[in-house]
């Protein structure tokens, strides 16, 4: 039976891959009479354009339905979002959801993870190591669209690194310094770790399972690069984000082409 819920995986000679898990916007045709949220109320807290950002010259896993069909990025009984305190207090789905349908998507997350799995395995096989980017945005002002941004307590850049093997806090310290030393839009970076965000569901299950081999590693831009209420998109920023992940990826092809890392 095909997949309710849509992805695209995109293949490169590259040791490394970018994930955008809740860029999808899309809702299957089953599902539609069964949702209760309207396309701007999905939006406000998908992450639109990270699949943008993600198009790096490297493997691409972009998730195409939206997280309020299924969110990977939760456990097998979150995922699909039955009560409004697992949707920020959204109700999302009609009472009458057939059970049917919520058993077709528990086994979309199933699927899609032994998928996942695989890849990473086949990436591990080919190259020794991996390193996923598990791209992400969260909002910011959230009381309106004229709200000021606490810079105290949102930073521009969060890394969410709690589940991360130890063995890779060099590479990790090491990320974070030349990001600092970057700028984005003409402004040095906030970049910083677990502040709003510790790494989700994917990056906890990868990380225990493949850990010795590489890591996941969450990171949340803040929606700088967009109107988080209108969904309007600045390309310029968009772009920007883009380019300092082209960049950090030197980073990582310096440590393992350090003597003794290949």
């Amino acid at each position: 039976m095909p997949l309710l819920t849509k992805y695209e995986i995109k293949l490169a000679d590259s040791p490394f891959w970018t994930f955008a898990i809740h860029d999808g916007h899309d809702i299957d045709e089953k599902l539609l009479p069964y949702q209760l949220l309207n396309e701007e109320e999905r939006l406000r807290e998908e992450d639109p354009f990270t699949a943008l950002i993600a198009e790096l010259p490297c493997n691409r896993f972009i998730m195409e339905s939206s997280r309020f069909q299924l969110d990977i990025n939760r456990t097998l009984d979150d995922a699909i979002y039955l009560k409004p305190e697992q949707a920020w207090g959204l109700n999302v789905w009609k009472e009458d959801f057939p059970l049917e349908l919520i058993s077709e998507l528990r086994n979309d997350h199933r699927e899609i993870f032994e998928i996942i799995e695989s890849k990473i395995q086949d990436t591990i096989a080919q190259f020794g190591y991996f390193i996923i980017l598990d791209i992400h945005s969260y909002n910011a002002k959230r009381e309106g669209p004229d709200q000021e941004i606490n810079m105290d307590t949102d930073p521009e850049i969060n890394f969410g690194t709690i589940h991360l093997n130890q063995k890779w806090r060099p590479l990790m310290d090491e990320l974070i310094n030349f990001i600092s030393a970057e700028e984005l839009n003409g402004q040095a970076i906030d970049v910083r770790e677990n502040v709003k965000f510790k790494g989700g569901y994917f990056a906890q299950t990868m990380n225990q399972l493949y850990g010795d081999y590489g890591f996941v590693l969450a990171i949340e831009f803040r929606k700088d690069f967009m109107d988080e209420w209108t969904g309007d998109p600045d390309y310029h920023k968009i772009m920007a984000c883009k380019q300092l992940l082209l960049k950090s990826l030197t980073v990582f092809n310096q440590y393992f082409h350090q003597d003794g890392k290949e």
